[in-house]
């Protein structure tokens, strides 16, 4: 064999190596990502169930006559502001993904203003169509935390691929860049105050 034919091979070989290692990088960082734009595609349908049976929601409650229009208007409000924001799931950033969770936590907080509201007309609690919603909603609250978390758990292995040494020089050469987890929304850490007004 002559000399000048073990550097080609040698090359050739590293050359080969260096190839598959960019293509199976990029394969997995494209599959990865695929999986968190489905999960993060299933947070934003059990958001838009939410906010369809609110519409609904807020209809039937509409019919009690004395009802207080403030607290539904504030609903009403808040539901369009978590409507109006949408992300893309491939260029997701850490302020996107805040101020998404601020909104979805501000309509929260008014759906919970709502209910609690509700508390005092009697007529409305014992409507069947809004005993009917108000189960649905409780149920599709739960739906938005399982939604969340499986984006979170999907964000991990992701991040894991392109952050990793050697893999984050190819992220870098690939445009692939890790992704936020959603955080609890602004308040959660603190302690729920439960008052009982018994006049």
């Amino acid at each position: 064999m002559k000399k000048w034919l073990i550097p080609v091979i040698i090359l050739a070989v590293v050359g080969f190596g260096l190839y598959n290692w960019a293509v199976g990088f990029n394969n997995t960082a494209i599959e990865l990502n695929e999986n968190v734009s489905e999960a993060w595609g299933n947070v934003q349908t059990s958001y838009q169930r939410r906010n369809d049976l609110i519409g609904n929601l807020v209809n039937t409650v509409k019919g009690a006559a004395d009802f207080e229009r403030k607290t539904l208007t504030d609903v009403i409000e808040a539901r369009s502001k978590a409507t109006s924001i949408s992300i893309d799931p491939n260029n997701i950033t850490p302020e996107q993904l805040a101020q998404y969770n601020q909104v979805q936590g501000g309509l929260s907080g008014a759906l919970k203003s709502l209910l609690v509201t509700v508390e005092r007309y009697p007529e409305l609690k014992a409507n069947q169509n809004f005993l009917k919603l108000q189960d649905e909603l409780t149920s599709t609250e739960n739906t938005i935390q399982t939604a969340r978390t499986r984006y979170n758990e999907a964000i991990k292995p992701y991040n894991n691929h392109v952050k990793k040494f050697p893999n984050s020089v190819l992220a870098g050469m690939f445009n692939f860049e890790g992704k936020p987890y959603f955080d609890a929304e602004a308040g959660a850490e603190q302690p729920v105050d439960v008052e009982f007004d018994f006049e």
